[in-house]
This record gives structure tokens, C-alpha cells and sequence, in this order.
């Protein structure tokens, strides 16, 4: 039997990242999924993504240590409060650039993901990212997806050569939240392991209040379906 084309997946430990997994998987990839312990507050997430890795069947699920908080300038790895309860259209993307945002977090993460391609041979990489449903980040946009994956070939050995030309998948960037559950659930995702707070409480319970909750429950309420997780406030 042929072996298998192999594929990098970014896994956060969230419910996007998890999907992504799935949908590489679904359509015959060998995944490698790697994730990244950077200093954010919510670093729970971690222990999730290894769950969710062990649950779809990654071939290997590589960990790196990249503290981002030395740089710091977002509340997710630096002192700054979680926007709580903000309106849907401050959720949108003409609400601004929220705090959340971590400067350069997805060039960072898929530099590195592109090396460890680089290594395995593969010239696949998935990524979660989604540009309907979102707390407005520029670096989950179809142009800066577009512009990496130039960049990728510019910058890498494979792709000079022309032995290479490195995808970007992002299945998830034009779904609503509802339909990358729907489709999560319709390819097996167990969205109990997954874990999407910003602000969580030491015990992993959801805050159900921030961007990322508020974006999660109505996605669920939208989709139908119930949200396994726990939340101190729903």
C-alpha cells in the first residue's frame, strides 16, 4: 500500500484547531500535528491538544516552547485583562483588532511548522484559521494565507530547488462557527477535549465570557448542538 502524503497540522487544543485535524485526516493525510507553549495565560490548552492528537491519531505531536511573553503587547501573554462580554458586532471584524491579538503569533507558528515540514517532506500544512466567524485578527485573512504560502516557497530549500510548492490548507476560513462544528461532529471530533477560553479558571472551567466562549456557545446554539465543555458562566 502507498504510504501515506504527510501533513503539518497547527493544534492549539481548541475547537478550529481540532477540526482542521479532522478534515486533514478525512482526506487521507498522515498528520503531524504540532503546538506551541508560548507564555499565553491560557496554557491549558496544551494538555487539550495532546488529547485531541491521541483521539484523531496523529502519527507524531511535536511541542515547542516559544515564549512569546518577552514580547508581550496582548492579553493572552501579558498584563492586560481579557475583554469580557463584548456585542457581537464588537466581535466582528469592524470592532477593531481586539487585545487578544498576539503580535505575529501565526507567522511565528507556521514558520515553524514550515521548517518541521521542511524536514518530514511534506508540503502540506493546515492551519485553523477562519475569516467569518473571528475576533478580527489580521493574520487569519485569505490574503496573509496567500502571502505566507508565496513566502514559503521564496524561503525554503525545497522551494528554491523546485522539488516544492508548500499549501497552506485552511478548510475552516470560510465556514461560520456553526458549520465548523457541524462539521467536526460529522467527522467524529470529540469537542470535550478541545478547549477554547482565554480566560479560564485554574480548575480548565470556561469563562463564558470572553471573545472566544461568546464565539464558541453561539456557534453550538447555532449548530443545533450542545457544548461539552464546562463554564463557570454560560
Amino acid at each position: 500500500m502507498a504510504e501515506k502524503k504527510r501533513a503539518v497540522v497547527l493544534l492549539s487544543g481548541g475547537l478550529d484547531s481540532a477540526t482542521a485535524l479532522a478534515v486533514a485526516r478525512s482526506e487521507g493525510f498522515a498528520a503531524f500535528a504540532i503546538s506551541f507553549r508560548y507564555g499565553q495565560r491560557h496554557a491549558i490548552e496544551i494538555d487539550s491538544a495532546r488529547r485531541v492528537a491521541q483521539s484523531l491519531g496523529v502519527e507524531r505531536h511535536l511541542i515547542v516552547d516559544v515564549d512569546l511573553r518577552a514580547i508581550g503587547g496582548s492579553a493572552l501573554t501579558d498584563d492586560v485583562a481579557v475583554p469580557k462580554e463584548r456585542s457581537p458586532g464588537e466581535l466582528s471584524s469592524a470592532g477593531g483588532i481586539p487585545v487578544t491579538y498576539v503580535p505575529a503569533r501565526n507567522t511565528i507558528f507556521l514558520s515553524l511548522a514550515l521548517g518541521w515540514a521542511e524536514v518530514l517532506g511534506a508540503v502540506d500544512i493546515f492551519i485553523g484559521v477562519n475569516a467569518l466567524d473571528y475576533s478580527g485578527y489580521p493574520d487569519c485573512r485569505p490574503e496573509y494565507i496567500e502571502a505566507f504560502e508565496r513566502m514559503a516557497d521564496l524561503a525554503t530549500k525545497a522551494g528554491v530547488e523546485g522539488r516544492a510548492r508548500f499549501r497552506i490548507h485552511t478548510p475552516l476560513i470560510a465556514m461560520t462557527k456553526a458549520e465548523i462544528i457541524r462539521t467536526g461532529l460529522a467527522l467524529g471530533v470529540d469537542y470535550s477535549l478541545t478547549h477554547s477560553c482565554y480566560d479560564p479558571t485554574p480548575d480548565g472551567r470556561a469563562c463564558g465570557q470572553c471573545d472566544s466562549c461568546q464565539l464558541r456557545l453561539r456557534g453550538f446554539a447555532e449548530a443545533g448542538a450542545r457544548d461539552p465543555r464546562r463554564y463557570t458562566r454560560p
